[in-house]
């Protein structure tokens, strides 16, 4: 019999315990559990370097909110991790989808929720979660969206499919217009949004181009202007839309006297 193995990653103790007591219980699953994004990202790399990769996660919607330890129940769940370890940032549970659809595009995602959320459910499905699940759904309902999802199937719950359909048409929409503006940019432009969405100041990107702070910051206000926003962080939520990524802070972003320059 092909075995299932199931991480349930969830900051809600009691809630943890009693599902994954449940999956435990079913003579195909194998059930671990975690209780924050980066123990789930930890047991996801231990286990992948053991050879036993998790097949699917099943995540919290608003993971991050509670900390908590690890869930703990006895007999099949096995190769707990703990909680959020001293000085780790927060990840949540649409990110802890996005971050497991890059780095184990094997692995499926399943979203619990305790609320229907038309926009969240889209944003879940945009970073490539396999289903978006109630909390209090059955038993029967959860282990046959687990199954769906390992067959590449996407499970929702029927009153959410008009709100999301429309969540997915406005977004795409949006992404669009977000792209047009982006096109608008000069290269030189385009390369200073990426430094502002990897978070750099004016003085860092200065440094990384070989510009004056000046002219950086004339970048800065143009690619504000052309993008109708008035902020960065608002440029840095539009470039995010338009699929701009962060500049590479691992390397450098153009050589001195570059046509870019």
């Amino acid at each position: 019999m092909a075995r299932i193995r199931v991480l349930v990653v969830d900051d809600h103790r009691i809630f943890a315990e009693s599902l994954a007591a449940a999956l435990a219980a079913e003579q195909d699953v194998d059930v671990s559990a975690a209780g924050s994004g980066p123990a789930a990202l930890r047991a996801l790399e231990r286990a992948a370097g053991e050879g036993r990769r998790f097949d699917v996660l099943l995540i919290d919607a608003d993971l991050g909110t509670v900390g908590s330890d690890v869930a703990h129940v006895p007999g099949q769940l096995r190769g707990q991790d703990g909680g959020q370890a001293q000085g780790e940032g927060t990840v949540d549970g649409i990110s802890l989808v996005a971050r497991v659809r890059s780095g184990h595009p094997g692995v499926r995602t399943v979203v619990l929720a305790e609320r229907d959320d038309p926009r969240r459910a889209a944003a879940a499905l945009q970073a490539g979660a396999g289903g978006w699940v109630a909390k209090d759904c059955s038993l029967s309902r959860l282990l046959s969206v687990i199954r769906g999802v390992l067959r590449d199937e996407t499970h929702l719950p029927p009153a959410l499919l008009t709100g999301v359909l429309r969540e997915l048409t406005a977004a795409r929409k949006h992404r669009t217009e977000s792209e047009r503006l982006v096109e608008s940019l000069t290269p030189r432009e385009r390369e200073v949004l990426r430094c502002m969405v990897a978070g750099l100041g004016r003085k860092a990107v200065a440094e990384r181009l070989f510009l004056s702070p000046h002219t950086v910051r004339t970048h800065m206000q143009n690619v504000l202007g052309k993008l109708g926003v008035h902020s960065t962080l608002a440029a840095v939520a539009l470039a995010r839309r338009a699929g701009v990524g962060p500049v590479d802070l691992a390397g450098d972003v153009v050589e001195r006297g570059g046509q870019l320059a």
